[in-house]
């Protein structure tokens, strides 16, 4: 080989080639070298090690990018709203429907900033926060969760966004945007941020009970039973839609005017779901918990909407697709509180039992006369509480908290059913009746006080008109108005 490169070496032609590939190559390594320290002359300059330098190092990145992930998907959820609720809707009342989840979203975010934060998640008393308001004043990362200040701010943003969105559901079709409003300042700014402070303030009451601390891991109280119960107290004043005919009286629910959106809508939930639950490990070193969550999560969604269709078929003889939406949301809903605590088979029980408890809150919406077309009660209302209450009976005993760097089980959580006690139990009971109880009575004089000021409900012609027409100027589908099966069920309203 060695006799082979010598006599080519001999020839000119073989010898410029050489040097033609050597000299490309050198150029070549010289040429990525000189990149490199481009680059990081620029990016490595003192001005950005000052920057740096001046982040601390105990926000923790993996825990912050986590966090705004999970943001964003429950974020993605107020579609999910939308669409469900648009889906529930009747046709003449869509656009209402959609731009009150906007306008619910938009109001809420400035006053989260404002104060609805500092009332929630702030130092203070028992009752309430008072530092941070105007986000002034804040650290660099909330408490020791490790995570930067302002992304934690943004997820908690987003779930009083939920709880804003779920009221709405109970009163579509008939209340005024005015009124809308009106209600949306005081349960975004007020209501849930207060009461939630009871719950997951650092010095809340609930959260520092002794002997046993009130637990609601992502929101089955918190978020959900305060949503439901609002709205629940919304149906109740309003009265029912215009020509709602209720079982007792020979008559059913007004179906909706599309499920397609509706089913959407509902697995859009399902997804944004996995940004409520996993996400408030506020840790992604926590990566078994979060699993664990994810999984749970999952299951009790399966059980709930299986739970819920095969209920409802002996005494309706139909596959029936609304309650079967409504049934996994409702496990959803249900496993929010317990679903660090309990295993697999628990979160199957869990979501199972809420789908029941969701057909039958609908028959008892329907005998009491309340009118409630998405179902905002039976699933975020009746479920929440179950949900809550289920911890106190299936935490497995397994699993204490997450944490920054990782999953502290020194002091589980174990229910009833796993040797636990009472005491779980009866924190949860009272945790669930204080902020059911607080939330009902304070909505109820919110809504009488709202309805006094004449912006509550549109006026009877308006209703009949249809909200999208009547306070929007326009409808989703302009090409059915005027068209004779819109007027027919005007017509059949009015009646």
């Amino acid at each position: 080989m060695l006799q082979k490169f010598m006599d080519r070496w001999r020839q000119w032609e073989y010898r410029r080639y050489f040097y033609l590939v050597l000299g490309g190559k050198i150029g070549g390594v010289l040429l990525c070298l000189a990149v490199i320290k481009g680059i990081s002359s620029y990016f490595f300059t003192p001005a950005f090690a000052d920057e740096a330098a001046a982040a601390p190092a105990y926000i923790n990145p993996i825990n912050t990018m986590w966090t705004v992930i999970a943001a964003f998907l429950v974020f993605f959820m107020q579609a999910g709203f939308m669409f469900l609720e648009a889906g529930f809707a009747r046709t003449r009342e869509t656009v209402n429907v959609i731009l009150e989840g906007i306008v619910d979203t938009c109001l809420c975010g400035l006053l989260f900033y404002a104060f609805g934060f500092a009332f929630m998640f702030s130092h203070g008393n028992g009752f309430i926060g008072y530092h941070w308001f105007f986000l002034q004043g804040v650290p660099d990362t909330y408490e020791s969760t490790g995570v930067a200040f302002l992304a934690y701010w943004l997820f908690q943003y987003a779930f009083a966004d939920t709880c804003s969105t779920i009221t709405s559901g109970a009163m579509v079709g008939r209340t005024g945007f005015v009124g809308d409003l009106i209600y949306s300042f005081i349960v975004s700014g007020f209501i849930y941020p207060i009461i939630g402070h009871w719950a997951w303030g650092p010095d809340g009451w609930l959260a520092t009970m002794t002997p046993m601390a009130f637990h609601d891991f992502a929101g089955s109280t918190v978020v959900h039973t305060i949503g439901g119960f609002i709205s629940l107290a919304g149906a109740i004043v309003l009265g029912p839609r215009i020509g709602r005919k209720f079982k007792r009286d020979g008559g059913g629910p007004m179906p909706g005017h599309n499920m397609a959106i509706a089913a959407v809508g509902g697995v859009i939930l399902w997804f944004g779901w996995y940004g409520f639950n996993p996400g408030s490990t506020l840790s992604a070193m926590d990566a078994v918990g979060c699993g664990r969550v994810a999984a749970n999560t999952t299951l009790a969604a399966c059980a709930g909407g299986l739970s819920a269709m095969f209920w409802l078929y002996p005494r309706n003889k139909v596959w029936d697709c609304g309650i079967t939406v409504n049934g996994f949301l409702a496990g959803l809903v249900a496993i929010t509180c317990p679903c660090y605590w309990v295993s697999p088979t628990g979160a199957i029980i869990i979501g199972a039992v809420a789908g029941v408890v969701c057909a039958y809150a609908v028959d008892l919406m329907e005998w009491l006369r309340i009118d409630d077309p998405v179902g905002a009660w039976p699933v975020h209302g009746a479920c929440g509480i179950w949900g809550t209450l289920s911890l106190g009976l299936l935490a497995c005993g397994k699993y204490g908290a997450s944490g920054p760097t990782g999953a502290d089980d020194s002091s589980p959580v174990t229910g009833l059913l796993y040797g636990g006690g009472s005491q779980l139990m009866v924190a949860q009971l009272i945790g669930s009746a204080a902020i059911t109880a607080a939330t009902f009575a304070f909505s109820l004089v919110m809504f009488y006080a709202v309805k006094m000021t004449g912006t509550l409900r549109v006026s009877k012609e308006g209703e009949l008109e249809g909200l999208d027409l009547h306070e929007h100027g326009g409808g989703a589908y302009p090409e059915l108005i005027g068209s004779g099966s819109v007027a027919s069920s005007v017509r059949a309203a009015a009646e």
